[in-house]
């Protein structure tokens, strides 16, 4: 580890601690030549697949992304933004669990949804008739048929 103050490369670590948490490590360091002191902090990097789109173009996942999509089919309904934020984070556990580098985008809208439909009805019949385009009423009644 590099000395921030001086830029030698020579530290050493003189206490390390966990969070209560148990996801990142405060490491208070010296350095060797300058003899000043310095705290770093480690956690693990976990990397989402990238997103392939229809057109084969690929994007980097986004959360943001993801939960505007949510909110968007949830306007103006019963749900709590803790209940959107479990559903969120369940997806984004069945994608890291994949451990696949790319991702077609159509498995990601199948999985939101299957979370709007133990979220809520009226918003996955929203989100199923822009995410699978639909053409005609009769394709609404199949959903609709679905979810009763």
């Amino acid at each position: 580890m590099k000395c921030p103050f001086c830029g030698a490369d020579e530290t050493t670590v003189l206490d390390t601690r966990i969070n209560e948490d148990g996801d990142i490590v405060r490491r208070r360091r010296r350095c060797l030549s300058c003899d000043k002191r310095f705290t770093t902090y480690e956690r693990a990097e976990i990397r989402l697949p990238q997103v392939v789109k229809k057109n084969g173009s690929r994007v980097d996942y986004s959360r943001d992304k993801l939960s505007a999509s949510l909110w968007l089919a949830l306007r103006k309904r019963p749900v709590t933004a803790e209940a959107v934020e479990a559903a969120i984070t369940r997806i984004e556990e069945k994608l890291l669990a994949l451990g696949e580098r790319e991702l077609p985008s159509e498995k990601i809208g199948e999985m939101v949804m299957r979370e709007l439909k133990k979220l809520d009805k009226v918003a996955y019949v929203r989100f199923a008739s822009v995410y699978r385009n639909f053409e005609d009423v009769d394709e609404f009644s199949d959903v609709i048929r679905e979810v009763r």
